[in-house]
């Protein structure tokens, strides 16, 4: 018996637009990108109930033919090329034939569309992927693209779809990065009968910019402009005050296409690496113009994705430009010994006193003038995202009783030896005595009973101190707020002013004082008190970065990451502590129910005990 069959055409288009339509957000991209090559001027973008119910997108471009409406939703019918070397000359959005059939095999449609020429526009309803009735009416010149009802008839597709806010967001996601790619064309942005964003068509990139991102954002930009032979770029890079915690503000676009390419990312990312924060981000919007020769952009149905196949190097080149152009605008402080380390101090000295004593209170557990120590270099081939740095040498103490810092010796490596996770007893560290800090970040200790030094990363221990007390204030609902003197206006984009306003309670249960301030403006008063005087506009617009990652989750769940992502304003590396600033960590670390690594896993100390050192010493064998 034959087992294989033809499929019928309609499952075969249900299939093929799988491919292309993933989710509401994919519709609005690709009605609106039809409307762009449409040379429109002026595009409105409507939704209710994060567009699964409905979706109408209205263009004043140049319209469809009455002759054309039949093979406008045909698999394969495309004005945009003719054979296939018409692909590498492609300036279009579209030109795969297969958006407007794919929408309305999983949809029901409804156009309206008059060219410039012709008195009465038409009307067409299509379902089924088959157009069902066309009327000649009368319509503005343009087209307007109305979808309801998607996936109604693929059941197992409907359920997979994300609540409302979710694919709301990733609509005003979608149109943020259409509208700044488009900087001549005006968008405008209606959600539930609300206007949550628009632009105008007056081909400034920086008012556009300021329009769709905000003040904040546009404050730390700096202009980028090159031409060269074949290849022009132009734009706007962050400073080196200006980061995200994550790539939500990173635009990318080969001739007027958004698009995804982390090599060119990646040589952009690179010049910031000693400029920024570690897991830091840059922001930048970046418009390349190429010839289309040069690239290959049929590789992925979403033509996001898309490959350099000419000789223009083009990573180079961009890498060149942002390092210029940092170099010129920035002032980073360098590093200075001086300012860093503190007077040399004996260590019998510290051991004699006590942690009340008048002698105590005037010394630093932080040396200075220790020349012999070498501090981190770091490694140009770090990974992209950890950004981990190699540690040339560590120079540490070797005898504890009776000697001087400068008794030291060097060339050590802590990988030969035993990591945090083999603290059995998290008793030892309630007899740690401090002996200096390293490398502007780790805290050296001893604890004497046991013969043994730690290494503690002042970062990371304070995370976990700074989250086992915001968590048990959480708990019993006693999280105090620190009143800022003056309110801190943020101005969101679109899509993060709608998180906000569907967290409020979650940003009011873990301590934060902020309020509506305008549109898509918001005014936070107060802080958790727990942060001390964290900055306020950087550490909120992380948390609305991350609020809405796996929504599915409880509240509870979400409150959690959100702390974890908050207590990132714990002391930084690099940061100079005092004396009883380092004894109250060490102290309240041996306090805590996980001492052992920070509140996203990173181990928060390492241990090396005296047989170590003999081993390392070939003393004992």
């Amino acid at each position: 018996m034959r087992k294989i069959k033809l499929l019928d055409e309609l499952t075969v288009q249900k299939i093929a637009a799988g491919e292309v339509i993933e989710r509401p957000a994919s519709i609005v991209k690709e009605l609106v990108e039809n409307s762009i090559d449409a040379n429109s001027d002026n595009i409105i973008i409507e939704i209710n109930n994060g567009g699964k119910t409905f979706i109408r997108v209205t263009d004043d471009g140049d319209g469809i033919d009455y002759e054309d409406i039949h093979l406008a939703f045909e698999s394969h019918s495309t004005s945009k090329l003719r054979k296939i070397d018409d692909i590498y000359n492609i300036m279009t959005l579209g030109f795969r034939g297969e958006a407007l059939p794919s929408i309305a095999a999983v949809s029901k449609m409804e156009v309206l569309t008059k060219t410039g020429d012709t008195t009465a526009g038409i009307h067409a309803i299509i379902e089924e992927g088959k157009i069902k009735s066309i009327d000649k009416v009368g319509t503005p010149k343009g087209t307007t693209m109305i979808v309801k009802d998607l996936f109604y008839n693929l059941p197992v597709r409907k359920k997979f779809l994300k609540k409302d806010l979710t694919e709301s967001n990733k609509i005003s996601d979608m149109v943020n990065k259409l509208a700044i790619g488009n900087y001549n064309i005006s968008f405008k942005l209606i959600k539930d009968g609300k206007i949550v964003l628009k632009t105008n068509n007056s081909g400034d990139i920086k008012e556009n910019i300021y329009t769709i991102l905000g003040k904040d954002i546009i404050k730390g930009l700096n202009p980028i402009d090159y031409k060269g032979k074949g290849i022009e770029i132009k734009g706007y890079i962050s400073d080196n005050n200006l980061s995200r915690s994550n790539r939500s503000h990173q635009y990318l676009y080969i001739n007027g296409r958004y698009i995804v390419n982390f090599p060119l990312t990646n040589a952009i990312e690179q010049n910031y690496r000693s400029l920024i924060p570690i897991n830091r981000y840059p922001v930048f919007i970046i418009y390349i113009s190429i010839d289309p020769k040069e690239i290959d952009i049929n590789i992925h149905p979403t033509k996001q994705e898309i490959k350099f196949t000419g000789d223009t190097d083009i990573y180079g080149i961009l890498g060149m430009i942002i390092k210029e152009r940092l170099s010129s605008s920035l002032n980073v402080p360098k590093f200075n010994i001086d300012d860093e380390i503190k007077p040399r101090v004996e260590l019998k000295q510290l051991y004699n006193m006590t942690d009340d004593s008048d002698e105590f209170k005037k010394k630093s557990l932080v040396f200075k003038d220790y020349s012999d120590v070498d501090f981190v270099e770091e490694n140009p081939s770090s990974s992209e995202d950890n950004r981990e740095r190699d540690y040339k040498k560590y120079n540490f103490l070797n005898n504890t009783e009776n000697i001087k810092v400068e008794d030291s010796f060097s060339m050590y490596d802590l990988n030969d030896y035993v990591q945090n996770d083999e603290l059995k007893q998290v008793d030892e560290l309630c007899n740690l005595k401090a002996i200096t800090v390293v490398f502007g970040t780790y805290i050296v200790a001893i604890n004497h009973e046991l013969n043994t030094i730690y290494f503690i990363d002042q970062h990371a221990a304070h995370e976990r101190v700074m989250y086992e007390k915001y968590k048990k204030e959480y708990e019993v609902e006693s999280i105090n707020t620190q009143q800022l003197i003056a309110p801190e206006i943020i101005e969101l984009t679109n899509s993060e002013f709608e998180k906000f306003l569907n967290n409020k309670t979650v940003f009011s249960g873990l301590g934060f004082d902020v309020e509506e301030f305008g549109t898509n403006s918001v005014a936070i008063r107060g802080v958790p008190l727990l942060f001390g005087e964290p900055s306020v506009k950087m550490l909120f617009t992380d948390l609305i970065d991350n609020i809405d990652k796996n929504l599915k989750s409880s509240y509870d769940t979400k409150v959690d990451r959100l702390m974890k992502l908050a207590c990132t304003s714990a002391i930084k590396s690099g940061d100079m502590i005092s004396n009883l600033e380092i004894d109250s960590l060490l102290n309240d670390l041996s306090k805590c129910e996980n001492p052992l690594s920070c509140p996203h896993g990173r181990p928060t100390l390492i241990k090396i005990t005296k047989r170590d050192m003999e081993k390392h010493f070939y003393r004992i064998v």
